[in-house]
């Protein structure tokens, strides 16, 4: 099975020291977000955990740990953007997540790291022309380090446009032109443009539509063969979906344009309720809780490793 830290909030960035005392315990409790009386109970061990997943707009706070997570097989996705602190306040300087980039891959190989520009939208600071220019600029710095970059467009959820009521959707003669940019500047820097969600009008580019973390990308990046159960697989992009340890409204970089997040008050309020000793990321135990084991097993066929 896999791990997943990335879909909810940020868990390289605000809860490292949590995170590793969850893998020295061995496990890690996680509330249906939907449900929270629900809590399942996940094993960390490389027995049945064949990839530890990072999402990460700053992995640095991980990296002296890297070490001790070796006897994990891990994937890195780390978002590196334009924005400036209007757009996302608490994320690092962006040269600085660059070159925390460079030192994960230098560990881990490239092969297991993966670029994310995204969302990608349009506003009078943020052209087309900007994104462009930016996205080479940031593309020459990780030739060698990545394989590959993962783009998508602004999607304007209810809660997107709560936060961020300035933003507007890209349109396809905008999507277009940075597509068959990106697409070129990628090929430069040998490194694949991947789409996320985006449907079928940039593969006229060579942008691979395939899915961003699909089976395929997964076993590239652990060096595995990987039998992956259809109930694990989105059926809007082909992407393979691992277990989220993370908790919704937990994110503290305040990113204008976040799905993840309800307002910043809320975020407030449950960071206040993290304790790094607790099996929760947020709070602990209720007594109303119903907790089960998660049915884990290795997704591994055969135990034969590929040739990456």
């Amino acid at each position: 099975m896999i791990i997943d830290t990335g879909n909810r909030t940020d868990v390289p960035a605000f809860y490292s020291e949590w995170y590793m005392k969850r893998i020295r315990e061995g496990y890690v409790m996680v509330r249906n977000p939907y449900s929270p009386e629900q809590v399942t109970r996940y094993r960390l061990d490389p027995e049945v955990v064949d990839a530890l997943v990072f999402c990460s707009k700053n992995p640095g706070p991980m990296i002296k740990y890297l070490d001790e997570l070796d006897r994990f097989r891990m994937f890195w996705y780390v978002t590196i953007t334009p924005y400036g602190k209007s757009i996302e306040p608490n994320v690092p300087d962006k040269h600085k997540v660059i070159e925390d980039f460079k030192r994960i891959s230098e560990h881990v190989g490239k092969h297991a790291m993966s670029w994310r520009y995204d969302p990608i939208f349009i506003s009078d600071t943020y052209s087309v022309d900007y994104h462009i220019d930016a996205f080479e600029r940031m593309a020459a710095e990780l030739e060698g380090y990545t394989e590959q970059a993962v783009i998508s467009f602004i999607d304007l959820f209810e809660k997107t446009k709560k936060n961020f009521p300035e933003a507007r959707e890209v349109v396809r003669e905008e999507r277009l032109a940075i597509g068959k940019a990106f697409a070129e500047t990628g090929r430069r820097h040998g490194i694949t443009i991947r789409s996320c969600l985006e449907g079928t009008e940039l593969a006229q580019f060579g942008i691979d539509i395939s899915g961003c973390m699909s089976q395929a990308v997964i076993e590239h990046a652990i060096g595995e063969k990987l039998e992956i159960p259809a109930s694990r697989h989105i059926r809007e992009c082909n992407c393979a979906m691992g277990n989220d340890i993370g908790v919704y409204n937990s994110c503290a970089h305040f990113c204008k344009y976040c799905y993840a997040n309800y307002d910043k008050a809320a975020v407030i309020a449950n960071m206040k309720k993290h304790d790094p000793d607790s099996p929760f990321l947020i709070g602990n135990s209720m007594p109303l809780d119903r907790v089960h084991e998660a049915d884990q097993y290795s997704y591994i066929k055969d135990q034969v490793e590929m040739e990456i």
